[in-house]
């Protein structure tokens, strides 16, 4: 038996030569994405999550992400966790 990562994301601040962007965490690693002004904030997080979970093939025979729960963190930030494996 295996344990799935959880994943954890982060608002990282623009700077002078950088725009707004999301950073996605797991054990394995990590990816950053720009800041999309078409999602809301917790689209933002969700969208740099599934961009990781897709990269690890953290998905079902449909393709789409396996049964997962995603919410806000306390402090900022927010995490995707795996329902099944």
């Amino acid at each position: 038996m295996y344990a799935l990562q959880a994943i954890t994301t982060k608002y990282l601040a623009p700077t002078d030569s950088r725009g707004a962007r999301i950073k996605a965490t797991a054990a394995c690693g990590s990816i950053t994405a720009p800041w999309n002004h078409a999602l809301n904030a917790g689209e933002n997080h969700y969208a740099a999550a599934r961009q990781l979970a897709g990269q690890n093939d953290w998905t079902d025979d449909t393709g789409d992400i396996r049964p997962h729960a995603f919410g806000a963190l306390p402090g900022g930030g927010y995490v995707l966790a795996f329902l099944t494996r």
